[in-house]
Parts: structure tokens; sequence; C-alpha cells
């Protein structure tokens, strides 16, 4: 009985965990659930192994299942997939969270351990699931300012630890006032801690495009998507440095259409700015496609970026052949395989460099952090969303950009098709937002950055560190348990 209760006392928690992202957004409520399920898992030490791990997936089910709810607009089957694999890894980081309850200090231990979980999630399988990290909820908090200081793994460290510093003063009271000095020094450091652009440069006039669709996802004839695009940058009626466009506003490649090139070089004439361009592009083969953004000017094409970071079952089919004949929808929605790029997505576009990630690009910290190693001045998010209209997908993505920008002490620019298209500055604040679905056209003045965050230099290290720490309390942890 016990053990049932602590499995459904998990699961809860992990609803309540799930409150903390879009569309509830209630600011501290994965904190609270993860000291939770961290207090449960503290009961369940002398518990069987498969209880552990019940307990674990239990959690990961009631935390992802909600807050990617959104991707039900894709296929309910493949909600179901994603949530019962990042589940699978809740119940691994429950059982590796056991072992190291057992050692001193352990709540340390444990915030190592979330924070490589985390980062475990983030990597495998295939390109891993980045989504609904613990640091992703200090935005529009006082603790957001830490993510620019050490960037995304160890924040999500340092909450972490406030969680087990909060059990840990539950669970004995003397323990009360020195835990309360903690985590009111992690608060107070990061009041003062600086937010904002990492050095001034030039100021840019930046026209972003939301073109909207032209009726239901990929219902609508070819070239109609790339027409509303063409449409709404006739809109923009002042001087502007360039024009982005969303991911996918072209359906039409103009590298092998003659009357695309034409047309998108007539429209940067028209605006007198070169335009960013997001576009499906033919692969090397006929069975495949580049997911790109390039650059075109009245010339011509110029710079181009290849999204690095591709949706498995999404842009490409791993293991094809083997499932092509077993879930014939593949063929039938995905005919042909994406192709990964490899270069950073750090473009010059007219006198600026602009970093370039596309959609999914956003929630991983090493395509930002080589784009901003490229000399990114400023960050462009091209995405597209318009499979996720109408969900909390959306709002966070939008929040996951917010939070680069503190991080990377850069502007973010977002152009999507049917939103979030806005402009956020370098404290994560909101500079402009287009209204969603409609078509839309924003003008505003950027300052591109000259300079790096603390992050920029000691996130990678960090995490490294927190891997490295968290393997050796994991074996610590085991074998004390074993003896």
């Amino acid at each position: 009985m016990r053990a049932l209760v602590a499995i459904a006392g998990s699961a809860v928690a992990g609803v309540l965990a799930s409150f903390n992202f879009a569309p509830w957004d209630i600011p501290g409520m994965m904190l609270v659930a993860v000291a939770a399920w961290l207090w449960l898992l503290r009961r369940a030490a002398a518990s069987r192994v498969l209880t552990v791990l019940a307990m674990g997936f239990t959690f990961g089910w009631g935390f992802m299942g909600p807050t990617i709810w959104w991707m039900n607009a894709v296929d309910p089957a493949a909600w179901v997939a994603l949530v019962t694999a990042q589940a699978v890894f809740y119940a691994v980081i429950a059982w590796a969270l056991r072992a190291v309850q057992r050692l001193p200090w352990w709540p340390v231990w444990t915030a190592v351990v979330w924070a490589a979980g985390e980062s475990l999630r983030g990597a495998v399988p295939f390109s891993g699931f980045p989504w609904g990290r613990l640091v992703h909820t200090t935005i529009d908090t006082p603790l957001d300012a830490w993510v620019r200081l050490i960037g995304m793994p160890a924040t999500s460290a340092l909450l972490a630890l406030c969680a087990g510093l909060a059990v840990a003063a539950i669970e004995r009271a003397r323990r009360l006032i020195p835990v309360a000095a903690v985590l009111a020094a992690v608060v107070g450091v990061s009041l003062v801690l600086p937010t904002g652009i990492a050095g001034s440069g030039t100021q840019y006039r930046v026209g972003v495009v939301q073109g909207g669709t032209p009726g239901p996802f990929l219902q609508w004839p070819r070239g109609e998507i790339f027409q509303l695009h063409l449409d709404a940058t006739e809109q923009i009626d002042e001087p502007v440095d360039m024009v982005l466009w969303p991911e996918n506003a072209t359906d039409i490649d103009p590298f092998t259409r003659t009357w695309a090139a034409d047309a998108l070089s007539e429209a940067a004439e028209r605006v007198g700015a070169p335009i960013l361009v997001g576009g499906l592009l033919d692969g090397p083969t006929d069975a495949t496609a580049y997911n790109a953004g390039f650059v075109w000017s009245e010339d011509g094409p110029g710079e181009a970026y290849v999204k690095r970071q591709l949706v498995p079952y999404g842009e490409y089919v791993p293991f094809r052949q083997q499932l092509g004949d077993l879930v014939p929808r593949f063929d039938r929605d995905i005919p042909r395989d994406m192709v990964p790029g490899e270069e950073p997505g750090s473009l010059r576009i007219g006198n600026a460099v602009i970093g370039d990630t596309i959609c999914w690009d956003i929630a991983y910290d090493g395509v930002v952090r080589e784009a901003v190693d490229g000399g990114a001045e400023f960050l462009v998010v091209q995405t597209s969303n318009a499979s996720f209209e109408g969900t909390s997908q959306l709002r966070q993505q939008w929040n996951i950009s917010r939070l680069r920008a503190i991080e990377t002490g850069r502007y973010v620019v977002v152009p999507s098709i049917n939103g979030i298209s806005g402009v956020v500055a370098p404290d994560g604040s909101v500079v402009a937002e287009a209204p969603l679905l409609n078509p839309a056209t924003i003008v505003e003045t950027v300052t591109g950055a000259t300079g790096r965050t603390p992050a920029h230099t000691m996130a990678a290290p960090l995490e490294l560190l927190i891997g490295g720490l968290a393997l050796v309390g994991i074996v610590a942890g085991w074998r004390r348990g074993r003896r």
C-alpha cells in the first residue's frame, strides 16, 4: 500500500510540475513539485528498485503528459510515444536520485544528478528532447539572471539544489535557519546580477514577416505559402536593413525554380534590403531535402544555414527501410528525409552578422553557443509552428527564446509563420509581439552585441563538471547501498 501511495504521489507531483509551463505559467510550481517528489523518494529509501523506477515513470508521465499535450496536434500516437520515452528517462533519474540520497550532503548530489539527467535526455536518443527543463521555469522570475552568469545546465542544478535543501529543512528543524539563509542568498544574488546586452554595437532596423497560412496545415497548393510572405513583405513601407522570414515560408526551391528566384529578387529590391528566407530546398537526392535559412538580395542568393537539430519522425524517419511497410503513414507524410546541416548559423545579411536558428534548434545549448562564436550580433529564431496552431507549444518555445536572450546578452528576433512572432530584448523583456494567426509585419530597431556573457564561457565546462560529479555520486551511492 505504501508503494502505491508513493507511485500515485509521484504522478501528482509530475502534474504539479507541468503547471509551471504554458498554458498555466504558474511561477515556482515545478520547484515545489520537484521538492515534493524528492521528499517522496526519501521516504521510499527502503523500497524495492521497481517501486522507485515506477515513481520516476509516473512522475515523468504526470509532468510530460500535460506539458507536451500539444503533440496531439501532430498525432495522438506521437504524443504517447514521446511522453512514454521521457517517462523512462525519469525512471532512470529516480533510481539515480535514490542512490545519491544515501550520501552526506545529498542535496548537492541531487542537484548534479538532476541537471545531468536533463542533459542526457536532451541528447539521446537521436537528437534528444531538451524540453521542460527546470531552468526553463525561471523566465519572468528573479532567478532568470543566473542563466546569464552560469548558463542553462548549472541553473537547473542550482534550482534542484534549492528543492533538495527545502526537503532537508523539512526533515530536520535545526536545518531551517541555514537552509533559509542559502535560499535567501540565491534569490538575493540574482536580484543584483546584471542582465542586458553584452556590449552595445551597431543598431539595425529589422522587418519581421508573419505571413500566415492559406488554410489547414499542409493542405494548401504549393506556392501559396510563398505568395503570402511575398504579399506581407510588401506591407513594409519604411526603410529597413533586413527582412526576416520564418521557417518554411517558401515550399518552392528558388535555387531550382527561376520564377521563384526572380520573385525573391524583386521583393528584396522593392523593400530595399536583403531577405532571410526560410524554405525547403532540394537535397542531394530525390529522397532528401534541406530545411534552410538563406539570405536573398536583389542580386540573388547569399549565405545559408541548414537546420542542425532535426525532429525524428517529424522531419526525417529513422529506420525508414525497416518501418516503411509497418507504418505507411511515414512515407506518405514525410516523403523526403531532411539532411542536417553541419555549420553554425552565423550568417552575414547586409552589414550585420546574425545567429540563425530554426525552430527546434533554439532549445539546444550548443547550437546557440556556436552561432555566437561565429560572430552573431543578435539571434534569429525562424520557426513555423503552423502544425501547433492553438496550442501551448507556441508560448513554451517563445519563453525558451526569451531565456536565450538573457543567456547570450543579445536581442532575439522570432519570425513565425503564424505566431508567436516578435522581438525580445537582451534582458528577456518583450519589445514587440505580433498578433497570432493573422498576417502581420513588425519593424523594430535592435542593437547588435559585441561581447560575450559569462555563461558563454562557463556553461559547457560546468555541464561537463556536473556530468562527472553526477557519475561519481551515483557510483558512490550505489556502492553504499550495496553495503
